[in-house]
């Protein structure tokens, strides 16, 4: 197998995009990996409209990771200014998760972060209920903030909870 190539999404890649990141957060496919949503949220996890609103965002980056052509997966970076950058929608085809793409991804989002926008720090917000993903990431050398956010309960872009307790914790990282 070759070694993944990653480059910026182009709005050509949306529909391949939003089709890869629905297939690792819900539904039945997503369940194939051991990073998914599927037990918390139903419904969709993004929309080809968020997609390109994030291409067109100079404040933002996805950043795409394939093989031969094929997509095999995707991570945003958003300056948040002072120095701290976002990580989000790290999405690793469920077929090919455990196999260090994700620790790829998160290092180029990293490099990306601090050489477009001078980032210093990185965040992330993970849903509370994934323990096994915090941890994970926390091997990668984000730690637990102390800080909480809503988890946008109403709001169907973001899914349909099957609890109500969902919040989000904040994960940082010194680069």
């Amino acid at each position: 197998m070759s070694d993944p190539v990653f480059r910026p999404a182009a709005p050509d890649d949306v529909p391949a995009l939003r089709a890869l990141i629905e297939s690792a957060y819900r539904g039945d496919s997503a369940k194939a990996g051991w990073t998914h949503e599927a037990d918390l949220l139903e419904g969709q996890r993004t929309d080809e409209a968020e997609l390109r609103d994030i291409l067109a965002d100079a404040s933002r980056l996805l950043l795409l990771a394939e093989i031969d052509g094929a997509l095999i997966g995707c991570v945003q970076v958003a300056d948040q200014g002072e120095g701290l950058a976002y990580l989000g929608l790290l999405t690793v085809d469920p077929a090919r998760q455990a196999g260090g793409l994700g620790r790829r991804l998160i290092d180029a989002a990293e490099a990306e972060a601090a050489a477009r926008f001078a980032a210093t720090r990185m965040e992330m917000t993970v849903i509370r209920q994934r323990v096994e993903l915090i941890a994970w990431y926390e091997r990668r050398g984000y730690r637990l903030t102390g800080e909480t956010r809503p988890f946008p309960l109403d709001d169907p872009r973001f899914g349909l909870p099957r609890t109500r307790d969902l919040a989000f914790v904040v994960l940082e990282k010194a680069l």
